[in-house]
């Protein structure tokens, strides 16, 4: 190359927690698959400095995602839907680092968005995706909310929420108590966790388990929501970078412990197993709560069913990992009558599939795929399985229901219309703290009330 020939500039290099961050969002749009669920198949493969930062982008941009495309819309004078995905992705994950994330360099944001476009194969885009950047660099404080006179919009786009969702809530809860529970949906939610059956093998190896957490720099907490539950506060007193995370996930891996929010745990709590109970989970799969059951309570007799093969196959990897004790698995629609001898069971479990709206925290791409129709499909769903459950409870045994949602739809109008419909169920009492327990004697939880996933739960006793 002659003195007079300028050097090609070398392309940038896309950091490895960018490139994977770029990749888990595009099957999250493509496949629909669960955010968290590529994250933690990822982890192995990065450092744990990129890892950190993967989770964040991943889950900071779908929790952001109205804000971030109305902002977009403003930058690059265009409509976000006409954009192709990838070209809609690195704007997303440029603009949230520009806005959200203080310690990363407006250069290194702008320029890797750009590098994600060029590696996708559109590199006629780049110099778009850059000019969109770099003028969002140059209006820091533009915020496309402030262009909206009406309020529910306005926190729609505030706290990026389908507008339908925000109204949805405001007509049920009331303005302020909504945009409480938007704004802790943006939140990353606390690592909570508990000890398995193979963790809880003795008294003196839980405790060795914890106290090993806890000098490795985990801050650890009991529940004050789930009695066997455990929070992680903090890892920062670990001797190295990454100690204490890479703990808790050794343990995980090894089927010592189970990372599960600690109002989910609190269902199997309150199911109450008792050595010697026939106990059924109706809808048990991915197993949550079928291993929880069985690590309260070894002495119970747990059969776990749920509507496909695969999901039982999960199921029973999970039980095996924990060493919980699942004395039968079944694949069955728990929509139809159930494949169990009438009133053969002690305990029944009811964790009705739902529109999972008090999990948005750990699922943000769930209010993105949620339709204001599929509540009512969902209503109707569990109302069938409650119902074909409820035959499978002897005389004196109880029936718990259960939703991860927040939607009364779901919940209270469930209940109520299945004790209309069976007169020989009565409300049961459920034990809690007064801010848990509601006016129907239901338990709920809620992100920004507990600090806990949004739960619902709620018993009954067969009488005759």
């Amino acid at each position: 190359m002659s003195l007079s020939q300028k050097p090609k500039a070398s392309p940038t290099r896309i950091s490895p927690a960018r490139r994977a961050a770029f990749g888990i969002l595009q099957r999250v749009e493509l496949e629909d698959a669960f955010a968290s669920s590529l994250l933690v198949a990822l982890d192995k493969e990065l450092r744990a400095d990129d890892r950190a930062l993967c989770h964040v982008l991943v889950l900071g941009v779908l929790r952001h995602r109205l804000w971030l495309d109305s902002a977009i819309q403003h930058f690059a004078n265009r409509q976000v839907v006409n954009l192709d995905l990838a070209v809609k992705l690195a704007l997303r994950m440029g603009l949230y680092q520009l806005r959200f994330l203080t310690r990363i360099p407006p250069s290194a944001a702008v320029n890797e968005s750009v590098a994600l476009v060029r590696a996708a194969g559109l590199k006629s885009a780049a110099s778009f995706v850059n000019a969109v950047l770099r003028r969002a660099t140059r209006e820091p404080d533009y915020d496309p909310a402030n262009e909206v006179s009406d309020p529910v919009e306005k926190l729609a786009i505030q706290l990026s929420h389908p507008p339908w969702l925000i109204q949805r809530w405001v007509e049920t809860f009331g303005f302020d108590e909504t945009s409480a529970l938007a704004r802790a949906n943006n939140e990353a939610a606390p690592i909570a966790f508990r000890l398995t059956r193979k963790g809880m093998d003795s008294e003196s190896s839980s405790r060795r388990l914890i106290q090993e957490l806890e000098s490795s720099g985990n801050q650890l907490q009991r529940s004050r929501i789930a009695p066997e539950a455990w929070r992680v506060n903090s890892s920062g007193r670990a001797k190295k970078p990454g100690t204490a995370n890479a703990l808790l996930q050794q343990l995980s891996a090894e089927g010592l412990i189970y990372f599960q929010d600690e109002a989910s745990q609190l269902v199997a709590n309150l199911l109450g197993a008792q050595a010697g109970d026939r106990v059924l989970d109706v809808a048990a799969a991915p197993g949550s709560k079928t291993t929880n059951i069985a690590a309260l309570q070894p002495g119970a007799v747990l059969v776990a069913a749920d509507l496909h093969e695969h999901r039982i196959r999960t199921l029973r990897d999970l039980s095996e990992n924990q060493g919980a004790g699942v004395d039968q698995l079944v694949a069955h629609d728990a929509t139809t009558d159930l494949p169990f001898a009438l009133a053969g069971f002690d305990r029944v479990l009811v964790d009705a599939p739902c529109s999972g709206t008090g999990t948005l925290r750990h699922n943000p791409e769930i209010r993105w795929r949620l339709k204001p129709a599929d509540i009512a499909e969902l209503a109707l769903k569990q109302r069938r399985i409650l119902a074909n459950s409820a035959a499978m409870v002897r005389p004196g045994g109880l029936l718990l229901y259960s939703t991860c949602s927040v939607e009364r739809d779901e919940n209270e109008e469930v209940v109520a219309d299945f004790i209309k419909g069976h007169a020989e169920f009565v409300p049961a009492s459920l034990s809690g703290s007064s801010d848990l327990v509601t006016e129907t004697g239901a338990i709920r939880t809620w992100p920004h009330r507990h600090d806990v996933d949004g739960f619902f739960i709620k018993a009954f006793q067969r009488q005759v």
